[in-house]
């Protein structure tokens, strides 16, 4: 396939957080989520977010991706400020502005793997765009499988399927979380490959939350939280150094694995 990514010169961010903070509860059941998190995503750029357990990452996902409110503070798509929309424009700004991968994959049974691909599309009573589709269809590579519903496909093929999807619509963000939690290593593989290539040729800005040092290396750059706020970066990570900044969180007395 021909690369059609962008010239990434001047890179802006696709989505910031400003002051981001999230509490749960109240007196003594009082959590801190997030707190006061600053940081941006760039545009056509792969980031992952990692930290232990507990230390906000999914949290401070669902808060960019307009799937939780935030307590205090702003997170932005682009220009517009999540916090300060309605109901109604949020849900619009969801639909036609950004893409979501989740582990469980959220496919519809009854549906063949191309009509769950444009379901989006469909359900906003809009055309698609078919060049941009049949380019999406052929990075999945699944052309030979969307007749096929999704008992019909492997797990791997399924999630494939849910990234085709987010993608379908051309958002100006795709968040996936714990993208390959459910599939065994060769199909997650696949999948993080998939996410990677639609960055390099499709121009995509993806953010994953993980917890495995190899799908951070995927990334351009990986945020490290902890206690709901940002403690490191790092650029053109590699399993290994993903590894070994995630045993300094070990050492100071916190496991790593599935967060806020």
């Amino acid at each position: 396939m021909t690369s059609t990514a962008p010239d990434l010169s001047a890179v802006t961010d696709a989505a910031r957080a400003v002051g981001l903070t999230k509490v749960y509860g109240e007196g003594d059941t009082r959590v801190v989520a997030l707190d006061g998190v600053t940081t941006g995503f760039e545009r056509g750029r792969f980031t992952a977010i990692m930290g232990p357990s507990g230390s906000g990452k999914s949290t401070l996902m669902h808060c960019m991706a307009g799937l939780d409110s935030a307590t205090s503070g702003s997170a932005f798509i682009g220009d517009v400020d999540l916090t300060s929309l309605d109901d109604k424009r949020l849900t619009r700004l969801r639909r036609d502005s950004l893409g979501f991968v989740f582990q469980a994959y959220n496919l519809v049974p009854t549906l063949t793997a191309l009509e769950n691909i444009t379901l989006p599309i469909d359900i906003a009573g809009r055309k698609p765009d078919k060049e941009w589709l049949d380019t999406v269809i052929s990075t999945v590579g699944l052309a030979d499988r969307l007749h096929h519903r999704p008992n019909e496909l492997s797990g791997g093929q399924q999630q494939r399927v849910a990234c085709a999807r987010a993608l379908a619509s051309r958002p100006e963000i795709v968040f996936a979380d714990e993208p390959t939690g459910n599939l065994d290593s060769r199909a997650g593989a696949e999948i993080l490959l998939f996410l990677r290539r639609s960055v390099q040729e499709l121009g995509q800005t993806i953010v994953i939350v993980t917890h495995d040092p190899a799908a951070a290396a995927y990334a351009d750059r990986v945020i490290f939280l902890a206690d709901g706020s940002i403690v490191d970066e790092m650029r053109d990570p590699t399993a290994d150094l993903v590894l070994e900044r995630l045993k300094r969180f070990d050492a100071a007395g916190t496991r790593s694995g599935e967060g806020l």
